[in-house]
């Protein structure tokens, strides 16, 4: 796919790794649709961003778990730019449900973020991806393969995405519309990680070092570039699965 002058959707894309990617493809020519859920100043400040690059950026707000809001975000898509080339399904809920403490409040709720807000998504951008194609990236995670015991439902919640990703893979090919994921191990350490949980993730993996934003980015502007992959995962995880 030619990147100039489409139009990608990145969810989650005011901060942190959505943001890096939000970056990624407007750099590479894309105007861009940063949605967040409560991160209102740091959507704009990223769309600021966006703009000096030349390229232009609607800033949408929706809970990703509320199907109207999504069916409203869309709406808002469809009057502003009336087409979509490029979705990514970056937002997440990241918390832990140890299983013994496992609500079904929590497991409902991080399945509607992970993986129904994706599929519903999804569902909507089709439409606007009419006639031409277009490109999906979910971002799922490491975790699927190298399970934390204490995130059991953030976990499911990303094995559901990987098997969407595969589903719709072959339930959308036929439309021009291909449909990837990316599961990063430590893109960036989170604020409150401790520097003895920094050195002991650091030493699993064999590159001894974090990914970064920029570099999910990245690898969201190939996939979206390259027209004969579909139903693929790519580990971004510096090795740490060989481990």
């Amino acid at each position: 796919m030619e990147l100039k002058g489409s139009i990608a959707l990145v969810t989650g894309s005011a901060k942190r790794v959505g943001r890096g990617i939000a970056m990624a493809l407007a750099q590479a020519g894309c105007n861009l649709v940063i949605h967040h859920n409560r991160s209102g100043a740091a959507a704009e400040k990223t769309a600021g961003h966006i703009r000096q690059l030349g390229v232009e950026a609607l800033v949408v707000q929706a809970d990703l778990t509320k199907p109207h809001e999504i069916a409203e975000m869309f709406e808002t898509i469809t009057d502003h730019f009336g087409k979509l080339h490029v979705l990514v399904n970056s937002a997440a809920v990241y918390e832990p449900t140890p299983i013994e403490e496992l609500t079904a409040e929590q497991w409902d709720s991080q399945l509607a973020a992970n993986a129904r807000g994706p599929a519903l998504c999804i569902r909507h951008a089709i439409g606007l991806m009419r006639p031409a194609g277009g490109v999906i990236v979910n971002m799922t995670d490491i975790q699927v393969r190298r399970p934390r015991a204490d995130y059991i439902a953030y976990t499911a919640s990303k094995g559901a995405l990987l098997a969407l990703t595969r589903a719709c893979a072959v339930a959308l090919a036929g439309r021009g519309i291909r449909v990837n994921c990316i599961s990063p191990g430590i893109a960036e350490f989170g604020e409150k990680d401790p520097p003895d949980k920094r050195q002991s993730v650091l030493a699993q993996i064999p590159l001894h070092r974090t990914g970064s934003p920029d570099e999910v980015g990245q690898a969201v502007v190939f996939l979206a570039q390259h027209d004969y992959i579909t139903g693929q995962e790519l580990i971004l995880d510096g090795g740490w699965i060989l481990t």
